[in-house]
């Protein structure tokens, strides 16, 4: 089987979730790789959506369409203050997915403006939980597609903390999670070093160059001594999520 970038980040990001956690998402690829895991190989995956639903199970449901039809497939149903105030800000959610129109070295998110803040170029649709859920779950997962407009020397705006200006911040913040410690793209992995937090390239995806993620990254991307190649997505994977993404779906 052949498979898209978008297809391999899902995966990818999949493959991160663990049995038991309970997981923050949003709808699109962040929920397609949530009820990936739960279908494969993490079935008491708790799955946590802003919207106010807890324990969405939507086997036979499409995932694209809204979240109207995951409160029809929960478990729960709570207010939306009930997610941040009970769920999110006291650290009971394991894993977050976030993404971004900019991330920095540092795992620094931009979702508000490109350019300056009081004469952007881009005004962006803003934070929502973001902020929250980079300061508050146990760890954030980010997933974006691997541009270098995206994947800048420093963020305009810092609409979500990473991990500031390096080791040491998030403590100095009062942050209570891990804050990010996977970049999934649709080239490869980066992680954030253990002793300057600066994120580096772990992993390549097949048939992907060093040279072409340094192309696309705009500071000096570190690549770590034991540069791993990403599994492909195995059939069972891809023929899993491609039954996700089109059941119930119309033309």
């Amino acid at each position: 089987m052949t498979w898209s970038g978008e297809e391999m980040m899902t995966v990818a990001a999949a493959r991160t979730l663990r049995d038991g956690q309970a997981c923050f998402v949003g709808i699109g690829l962040p929920s397609r790789a949530a009820n990936l895991a739960r279908r494969l190989h993490a079935p008491e995956l708790v799955l946590i959506y802003e919207s106010g639903t807890i324990g969405s199970r939507p086997d036979e449901l499409p995932l694209s369409i809204g979240d109207g039809i995951l409160a029809d497939s929960a478990l729960s149903v709570v207010s939306v203050p009930e997610i941040f105030n009970y769920w999110l800000q006291p650290g009971r959610i394991d894993v977050g997915f976030l993404s971004g129109a900019q991330l920095d070295r540092f795992g620094n998110i931009n979702t508000t403006v490109i350019g300056d803040y009081d004469e952007p170029t881009v005004r962006l649709p803003g934070s929502g939980g973001a902020p929250e859920i980079a300061a508050s779950c146990g760890e954030v997962v980010v997933v974006m597609r691997h541009a270098r407009r995206a994947f800048v020397e420093g963020v305009d705006f810092v609409t979500s903390v990473g991990h500031g200006s390096g080791p040491g911040d998030r403590t100095a913040l009062g942050l209570r999670g891990a804050g990010p410690t996977r970049v999934i793209t649709d080239l490869g992995l980066l992680e954030p070093d253990p002793d300057t937090a600066e994120l580096t390239l772990v992993a390549l995806h097949e048939g992907v160059s060093v040279e072409q993620v340094r192309a696309e990254t705009g500071w000096d991307l570190a690549v770590t001594d034991d540069l791993a190649v990403t599994a492909p997505p195995s059939d069972q994977e891809l023929a899993t999520l491609r039954s996700m993404r089109t059941v119930g779906e119309t033309g």
